[in-house]
């Protein structure tokens, strides 16, 4: 993709689209279930905290992450697959920034109702089951939130969950206003700048939103500003 936007060719194989979106889809989907994973290590970290060391140790946090890329990988090889069984012979200019599955489908000469079945239901599986995983833990986070006495004890929970939250909400409403929807008829601009949500905003947000909760960091941050 970087090599597409500083080239000067605006030209790219239909096989090199197909392997950039491979690993652009498969990025998002590794990304669904690492904030699923971050979700359960909050929840272990506010209502487990003097087990946490014995829980999250190093062989159960690789073996998550693990799982994520795993998972995240074969979801994406379903989609390019499915891809692959399509013929591009009609129009050859693709609405947006990157090879992605609702431009594709408008280039293919060919029925993509399977293949918009799929996506739903991949979807709607894979989806909700990462939406799940992410959110059940912060019912229990909540609970137990409440539960604590001290307004400080509050504040700080309460801080631990709010830079992931973000994340997830920006996140996951990008995805389902690009991906869960009828097979659009045409690319907007409204559908290009939600693209640009999800594949450059939110990633580079992810480091800023996270690093707030540094109090090094910030103070940098202050210093850098001039504020005393």
């Amino acid at each position: 993709m970087l090599y597409d936007f500083f080239s000067e060719s605006r030209t790219i194989a239909v096989p090199f689209c197909i392997t950039q979106f491979f690993f652009f889809f498969s990025f998002i989907c590794i990304e669904l279930y690492l904030l699923a994973v971050m979700s359960y290590d909050r929840y272990i970290a506010i209502c487990h905290p003097l087990h946490y060391i014995q829980i999250m140790h190093p062989q159960t946090c690789a073996l998550m992450v693990s799982a994520a890329w795993t998972v995240g990988f074969l979801t994406s090889l379903i989609h390019t697959l499915c891809i692959k069984m399509l013929d591009f012979c009609g129009p050859n200019i693709i609405k947006g920034f990157f090879c992605d599955l609702p431009q594709l489908f408008l280039l293919s000469c060919t029925d993509t109702f399977i293949n918009v079945l799929v996506m739903f239901l991949v979807g709607i599986i894979m989806g909700s089951g990462a939406f799940s995983m992410t959110l059940v833990p912060y019912i229990r986070i909540f609970h137990t939130i409440i539960r604590i006495q001290s307004r400080n004890g509050k504040l700080k929970a309460f801080s631990t969950c709010t830079s992931h939250l973000t994340v997830v909400f920006i996140f996951y409403g990008t995805l389902i206003s690009t991906y869960l929807r009828p097979s659009p008829t045409s690319i907007s601009s409204e559908d290009r700048l939600v693209s640009v949500m999800y594949t450059v905003v939110t990633p580079l947000t992810n480091p800023l939103i996270y690093s707030l909760r540094s109090k090094d960091l910030k103070a940098a941050l202050w210093r850098s500003l001039g504020v005393k």
